[in-house]
């Protein structure tokens, strides 16, 4: 992109060091992505708020789920494709990655619904993340109980639970026009731009 059509963050992200009292949560979140967001960055503004958020996301991603993460990640990234939230989809694209889903999963994700790399459980939940993340919510009851056959209610509710903290997220970051950090940029360039993606709005970050 030109360097003169870059856009400027609608607020900018602050130092990790201007909130002192969100340390741990911060080194728990460049442990996890090998960055701290510019998203949780913004919002420190409000420490109180940031420290919901992310225990709400250490609660969605906790490794002791009965949901595998990388997958969960891949619900996410459908979740937030279906929002339209170019800042959400490369982040969880690049989690999918750190995760352990493999290269070609992940590029296959446009088509999870005819893709031999995924299973009829996972085709299944991608359908439900896109009708839950859509608004109107178009989630059915014939697609809660497809769900039913693959999962169990305790993995239902983490499945849910995923779609909806992106459903907060994909309307905080869209709305802040939050920069994307060097890394799920490169991420979005390998493996979503080829299907049209582009940082836009969001590409004012670390460049």
């Amino acid at each position: 992109m030109d360097q003169r059509t870059i856009p400027s963050p609608r607020i900018k992200p602050l130092p990790p060091e201007h909130s002192p009292e969100l340390k741990e949560q911060f080194e728990a979140m460049r442990k996890n992505l090998g960055f701290i967001p510019n998203s949780i960055l913004i919002m420190q503004r409000k420490p109180k708020l940031a420290k919901a958020l992310a225990q709400m996301t250490a609660a969605v991603w906790d490794p002791e789920g009965k949901v595998d993460r990388g997958f969960k990640r891949i619900i996410a990234h459908v979740a937030s494709r279906a929002a339209g939230c170019q800042y959400c989809m490369a982040h969880t694209a690049g989690g999918a990655l750190r995760f352990g889903v493999e290269d070609k999963k992940l590029a296959a994700v446009w088509e999870y619904a005819t893709s031999p790399l995924y299973s009829e459980a996972e085709r299944a939940t991608l359908d439900f993340a896109v009708a839950a993340a859509s608004v109107p919510n178009a989630v059915t009851d014939a697609m809660f109980a497809e769900l039913r056959k693959h999962w169990t209610e305790e993995q239902i509710v983490e499945i849910v639970g995923v779609i909806a903290l992106f459903g907060f997220l994909n309307r905080w970051n869209d709305t802040m026009a939050t920069p994307l950090e060097d890394e799920p940029i490169a991420v979005g360039e390998t493996y979503l731009a080829p299907r049209g993606w582009s940082p836009g709005k969001h590409a004012g970050g670390e460049r």
